[in-house]
């Protein structure tokens, strides 16, 4: 269980393997900013005002600290090892096979599970814009949700995920190409809302600040960091970067930078125009957020002539509209729609990378690491990971999925802060092009936050941890203890 694979061993592996290195420094911000800006800005922003208020632009900047401390130890790990599999590698390299595998069957949380739900929302906008264009267009519900919204399948987001995961495996170079111009149409999308959102600013609708004091601040921060998952699949596309130990640090930063300014303009520019004060209850007592009790209140408010920002279920657009500019929320509603499948495809990507090296690794079959002779990919693990989360979308609720897929990210957060302390400890002399600084105080705020976040996430996202945690051990003593290449002499 504590068998540790040294760093050494996974860099001569990826030399006798190799993907190809086609990625630069522009390519891996936009990477980040491509898997982290999607669903969660989007919509997340209304369950935000509930939970904090016009105190959720102090969410933001809460949850952008924890990420951000926690990219300082990523951009440490990523340029001194740069390899395929990011938090998996480290934690192997520095707590042994046990932790890596539990760290890497975390990450499914982070990763496929977040990528079916953005493809659940992408569908949701499909049927939205088909309903109200010109051609008055509407999808039957049986193929438009499943079975627990009343249909048989979601046949939009098995679709995206399908052509998603065929663009994967073509190669990583086309699919950076056309992420890029996703990103571009989403950075504009949410720059038209700042440029219309902030002369609109009344400084009455910032009053009171922090109505549920800071526990709601805090318990908005653990629920949008949902909106901050993604930028590590900059640090698991390490293989495919040009000289890594320059370009990893980089694209981390830079994604991290331009998605943080962009959610806090956006954040202020949403409370401070449309108004993000909590919906109460008749005695005055806020409501929960995402209960049925506040979908009854804001039903039977629905017919006033200003709606809580809390109870729109298209968030930006709906503040668009009540200032006055319909086109430019339509315009906000096609983007987000045009934009969304460029976060699947970068959650795809960062997992099945990761699953590429847990299988050259031994732990899941060794076949599931064949890279295509053409395209130098990894196609038999991205067609396995695009099939499961196609199916995952088809089927499944969604709800409250971005709780879900917090915990397993603040888990894997934690155990890469303690890594890097952990290595600094047993191979100090290891160069490391990127040093983080301060090593001992940061990684331990980092480790701190990651913690404190948790304890604030739902009770349901604190339970599935470790049953989903022990489902992956079931895996592990069933299959990996035994085949792990650590046991077979093959690394």
């Amino acid at each position: 269980m504590w068998r540790v694979k040294s760093l050494d061993t996974s860099l001569e592996q990826s030399e006798r393997n190799p993907l190809l290195r086609s990625l630069g420094p522009v390519q891996l911000t936009l990477f980040g900013v491509g898997s982290t800006i999607g669903t969660g800005i989007f919509v997340l922003t209304s369950q935000a005002a509930q939970e904090a208020g016009p105190g959720m632009i102090v969410s933001f900047i809460l949850a952008a600290i924890v990420c951000g401390i926690a990219t300082l130890c990523y951009a440490e790990l990523a340029a001194m090892a740069p390899i395929s599999g990011a938090a998996y590698v480290y934690v192997y390299a520095s707590f042994g096979e046990f932790w890596a595998w539990i760290v890497g069957w975390a990450l499914v949380l982070e990763y496929a599970i977040s990528a079916s739900a953005v493809a659940v929302g992408w569908s949701g906008y499909l049927v939205g814009l088909l309903e109200h264009s010109a051609l008055h267009v509407v999808l039957p519900v049986k193929f438009t949700n499943g079975p627990y919204g009343g249909g048989i399948i979601n046949l939009p987001a098995v679709l995206l995920c399908l052509v998603v995961t065929l663009l994967l495996v073509v190669g990583t170079q086309e699919s950076a190409r056309v992420n890029a111009f996703f990103v571009t149409v989403k950075v504009l999308a949410l720059g038209s809302f700042v440029v219309m959102s902030l002369p609109a600013i009344k400084d009455t609708n910032f009053h009171p600040f922090a109505p549920l004091g800071v526990a709601g601040i805090t318990n908005a921060a653990a629920s949008i960091f949902f909106t901050f998952i993604g930028f590590d699949a900059v640090a698991t596309a390490a293989e495919e970067t040009r000289n890594p130990q320059r370009n990893l640090p980089i694209g981390l930063f830079g994604a991290l930078l331009v998605v943080t300014l962009t959610y806090l303009l956006v954040a202020i520019g949403a409370a401070g125009t449309f108004g993000a004060q909590p919906m109460k209850n008749l005695d005055g007592v806020p409501l929960l957020a995402g209960s049925k009790t506040l979908a009854e209140r804001c039903e039977q408010l629905a017919s006033g002539s200003h709606q809580s920002l809390a109870c729109s279920h298209e968030g930006l657009a709906s503040i668009l509209r009540q200032l006055g500019h319909p086109a430019a929320a339509g315009w906000l509603g096609l983007a987000a729609f045009i934009a969304l499948p460029s976060v699947v495809m970068m959650l795809i990507y960062g997992q099945t990378r990761i699953f590429f090296v847990m299988a050259r690794d031994g732990l899941i079959p060794d076949r599931l690491a064949r890279t295509h002779p053409r395209w130098k990919t990894p196609y038999v693990v991205t067609l396995c990971t695009g099939i499961a989360v196609a199916f995952a979308s088809a089927l499944l609720p969604v709800g409250r999925l971005a709780a879900i897929a917090n915990s397993g990210t603040l888990f894997a957060f934690f155990l890469v802060s303690l890594a890097v302390l952990r290595l600094r400890y047993t191979e100090p002399s290891r160069n490391r092009p990127f040093r983080t600084p301060a090593v001992w105080f940061v990684a331990s705020v980092s480790c701190l936050g990651c913690f404190v976040l948790f304890l604030f996430l739902s009770r349901e996202a604190k339970l599935v941890l470790p049953l989903w945690s022990a489902i992956g051990l079931t895996i592990y003593g069933l299959y990996g203890v035994r085949r792990s290449r650590l046991v077979r002499g093959g690394a």
